[in-house]
């Protein structure tokens, strides 16, 4: 059965606000466990002392590409402190996507983390999907590139759909080598780009999502809202409030 946390990005200007109060509100919503991007000047041991007061499980940290190449081991120093072994590169910029250079860059990130007692994943977005190198997705290819040992699997579920493919066909493709995916939920407007909603208020077949992913022995949903229509805190509530509802119907998800 899935655990759930949340991505503190949907959080960005709250947590720069007041970060320590943004945690405790997460933590009083029901989730458990956070997915970092940025700490705002807190030290590693102020980030544990928080979470071992909320009771919140420090899931996964999302750190920039060129941040992982260069300071590898002050990233995994920083996360196992914090009681984080899950990295994640979250993003390429258009000048990073050389992907042969990409994946002889992740093997390269990946045997760094896992000597150092962490796991390294790529996240991706629809781009790895619209790009392809010799015919395969870019996703696959990195994927197919770099071995599960150096490299695994975080699908934002919601980027695949929009890509074009079939989050359920794919989750069943890396089953093994997916401990944490993204669920997100989206509405495509009439020009055809996306706008992320609250869960439940989009197109995405997120109960389709969260059965496959139980099957494929997936830890962590983690919640993700991009851009928010109405207040951050008030949609990561009413995302929760679905995967309650849906939870209590029968469904593979635990909050």
């Amino acid at each position: 059965m899935l655990k759930v946390g949340l991505q503190l990005y949907t959080l960005r200007d709250e947590l720069e606000q007041d970060f320590e109060g943004t945690i405790r509100k997460v933590a009083e919503l029901g989730y458990s466990g956070v997915e970092f991007f940025h700490y705002f000047g807190r030290t590693a041991g102020q980030v544990k002392a928080l979470l071992e007061e909320t009771g919140l499980v420090a899931l996964g940290a999302h750190r920039p590409y060129d941040v992982m190449l260069n300071d590898t081991e002050q990233e995994i120093s920083f996360n196992l402190e914090i009681g984080n072994r899950n990295l994640i590169v979250p993003f390429l910029t258009e000048e990073q996507r050389n992907w042969p250079e990409v994946a002889k860059n992740l093997r390269l990130i990946g045997d760094k983390c896992r000597a150092g007692g962490a796991v390294l994943s790529y996240h991706n977005h629809d781009f790895e999907f619209t790009e392809k190198v010799g015919g395969r997705t870019a996703f696959d290819y990195l994927f197919e590139e770099v071995p599960a040992e150096q490299l695994q699997v975080e699908m934002d579920t919601c980027w695949v759909y929009y890509g074009g493919y079939d989050p359920v066909e794919y989750i069943n493709k890396y089953a093994g080598r997916l401990p944490i995916i993204h669920l997100k939920d989206l509405k495509k407007r009439e020009d055809g780009s996306p706008e992320t909603v609250v869960l439940g208020e989009g197109e995405v077949d997120l109960a389709a999502i969260v059965e496959a992913a139980a099957a494929a022995g997936v830890e962590w949903a983690v919640v993700e809202q991009d851009y928010c229509s109405r207040s951050p805190l008030a949609s990561v509530a009413d995302s929760l409030n679905w995967i309650k509802s849906y939870g209590n119907q029968g469904g593979n998800i635990h909050v």
